[in-house]
């Protein structure tokens, strides 16, 4: 048997496949390096730019320009000002680096040769995209207006009490968009046309707070549409008031019964005692304060009381304002709260009557204060009761003085029933006794509301009751 020999003489051609395939792998690959380095360069999303503050009126505030690109990052930025065919040049940046945003402070009463008057401020931003880059132009025309509002104090208090309230009245000129006294962070506005027979004077009330230093002295500022301002220091001798320092013991069937059910957290009704209350007088009070000062900031110009302020009849005042309390359990102290106004006892379900006219601005559940109504009395002034067993007054409603609008009792953190009773003057709680006493009213409000003030500033009135009560050399 003979064997066939199959081969050819022919020899194989090998395949080319592969190598172009590693061929088409590598272009691929090389594609997708340029891609990645490239593609991101050529986005086509300009840079933004804002300016604040917004509006044309500008002067003594600087502005802020931001400028700013979520792609490749800013390449340039020039910033200048124009006026009356002078160009001036405030930032001219070339970034060797690109950056994400660049802020550009622009003091234009600082610009040499600067008037006031019609100018453009105009921005222009440039990225770092491939050719040219993107490029943004913003223009904002302006009105520049470097001179600051007149002010002048006309009428002023001497006298103030330590926690209690201080009248000013003053003049300022007609561009003043916002006037009144910056006593740090805390800001009690003007209120014009209060002042009878003087219709371009304006009136504030302000408070030397409690919890403010008292050494402490607040400013009087006007401020005009391009934020110019002007400010005078306000003077007067503080009288200082003695408040009082108490200690309470927590019980445990209290903190059961009437401190953990006014936590919403059912895991956090469920702790030990003591962080239950801990929880509920740092967290639950801190939320309940800055619903009444949000509340008692939101003023009415108008004046809608007349006269001293009335204390519910027949009470009896059982804790005072501004008490530093310190809680403890089982001997040890925890934790403190001041208590913001006065406890007035008479008898369960007393009828509470309004302290003065005004209008409700709230009416409801307030926490730890329970059920409480909030009555504002017009030039930043407020009253608040609260603990309230039944609230008969709806939000909207005028009340005129000694109207009813509720009954004693023991809601929120009331240990028993009674009238929690507070004064707020733009979002600060102040002393309730002034406004329960006609002399102090007569001797510091009276005259500058009626024009009887006229020019003389600082004069000194006659003690009233609430000043006599601040004899002391102590605050606390």
């Amino acid at each position: 048997m003979s064997s066939r020999n199959t081969s050819s003489g022919t020899p194989r051609r090998r395949s080319r496949l592969p190598f172009i395939l590693l061929l088409l792998a590598i272009v691929a690959s090389a594609l997708g390096a340029a891609g990645w380095f490239v593609g991101p360069r050529l986005e086509s999303v300009a840079p933004q730019v804002a300016i604040t503050p917004e509006g044309e009126a500008a002067g003594q505030t600087p502005l802020q320009v931001q400028v700013s690109d979520g792609g490749t990052g800013l390449r340039s930025v020039t910033v200048t000002l124009s006026q009356g065919g002078t160009e001036h040049k405030i930032a001219a940046d070339e970034l060797v680096q690109p950056l994400r945003e660049k802020t550009y402070t622009v003091a234009l009463a600082k610009v040499p040769g600067i008037k006031e008057g019609p100018a453009v401020l105009k921005v222009a931003a440039r990225d770092a995209a491939l050719w040219r880059g993107n490029q943004t132009v913003v223009e904002r025309r302006l009105t520049l207006d470097l001179t600051p509002p007149t002010l002048q104090l006309v009428a002023d208090d001497r006298y103030v009490n330590f926690g209690g309230v201080g009248v000013l009245v003053y003049k300022t000129s007609a561009d003043t968009v916002r006037t009144g006294v910056q006593f740090g962070t805390r800001f009690f506005p003007g209120f014009a046309g209060q002042v009878r027979g003087h219709p371009d004077h304006w009136l504030v009330l302000f408070a030397h707070a409690y919890d403010v230093p008292t050494d402490a002295r607040p400013k009087l500022v006007a401020a005009d549409a391009a934020g110019n301002s002007r400010e005078l220091a306000v003077r007067y001798e503080l009288k200082n008031v003695k408040y009082r320092k108490s200690t309470l013991p927590l019980s445990e069937r209290f903190v059961r019964d009437k401190v953990a059910p006014l936590l919403a957290d059912a895991t956090l009704r469920q702790g030990a005692p003591r962080d239950v209350f801990v929880a509920v007088n740092q967290g639950l009070r801190k939320d309940n304060e800055e619903k009444i000062a949000a509340l008692t900031r939101q003023a009415a110009p108008p004046m809608l009381w007349r006269g001293a302020f009335v204390q519910l009849s027949n009470s009896k005042v059982e804790a005072n304002f501004a008490d530093e309390r310190t809680y403890t359990w089982n001997g040890e102290p925890i934790d403190t709260a001041y208590h913001l106004g006065y406890d007035l006892s008479v008898t369960k379900a007393y009828p509470v009557e309004a302290a003065n006219a005004g209008t409700v601005v709230f009416a409801g559940d307030l926490g730890i204060y329970g059920g409480t109504v909030i009555i504002d009395h017009g030039l930043g002034l407020f009253t608040l009761y609260s603990h309230l067993s039944a609230i008969e007054v709806q939000v909207g409603a005028t009340l005129a003085k000694k109207q009813i609008l509720g009954k004693t009792g023991q809601t929120g953190l009331a240990a028993g029933d009674h009238l929690h009773y507070g004064v707020y003057l733009s979002g600060v709680a102040v002393l309730p006794v002034e406004w329960w006493d006609a002399q102090w009213l007569e001797d510091n409000l009276a005259p500058k509301l009626e024009g009887r003030a006229g020019e003389e500033v600082g004069a000194a009135p006659a003690k009233s009751k609430a000043q006599r009560k601040a004899g002391g050399k102590k605050r606390r």
